[in-house]
């Protein structure tokens, strides 16, 4: 298999959220690979729209990012023991439309956050809600960064070592995961 594709999902849209600097960290771990992050700024699901307009345009991207990429990364914080709003609405548009593009994807998962968890809730709770899209959810290694606000540096790079070297084991998961579906 050639270069890999590789679509990385922040579930928080703060353009400084340490979500978006464990996407970008993992991504560079990751190496030589096509890397586009999703753009999770999609209209609320709303049946309505969807009947009367069909599926919006930026949904339509995002489930062929999803189709056309080889695996995917996605980091978020647990907003109230569960995963944030924007993702969820993300995972239901992206329901809604032709064929499924999780099928058989290879996934990892991620999160960082400013409680001392470090997101557990959430990652449940997100892969709960992907159990019917049939993806490739890699088990672990868990990647949960606790005082996240504190453990990146003015360069938005992963200081601490324990942390690095987990994230490091997950994306070399997500990479083997991917050279054996080739």
């Amino acid at each position: 298999m050639g270069q890999h594709r590789l679509l990385g999902i922040c579930g928080a849209l703060r353009r400084g959220s340490t979500n978006r600097k464990l996407l970008l960290e993992a991504a560079r771990m990751y190496g030589d690979a096509e890397f586009a992050v999703a753009d999770l700024r999609l209209p609320l699901y709303d049946g309505d729209l969807e009947t009367s307009a069909g599926i919006p345009t930026q949904v339509q991207t995002l489930a062929d990012q999803i189709a056309n990429s080889d695996a995917v990364l996605i980091a978020s914080p647990e907003y109230n023991k569960a995963l944030t709003g924007v993702l969820k609405n993300a995972l239901d548009w992206v329901s809604r439309v032709d064929g499924n593009p999780w099928l058989g994807k290879p996934v990892a998962i991620m999160s960082a956050n400013a409680g001392r968890t470090g997101g557990e809730a959430g990652q449940f709770s997100l892969r709960l809600a992907m159990v019917s899209f049939n993806a490739r959810l890699l088990q672990g290694p868990q990647v949960m960064i606790a005082n996240s606000g504190k453990e990146f540096d003015a360069d938005d790079r992963l200081q601490n070592e324990r942390s690095l070297a987990t994230l490091e084991k997950l994306v070399q998961a997500l990479h083997n995961a991917v050279d054996d579906a080739g």
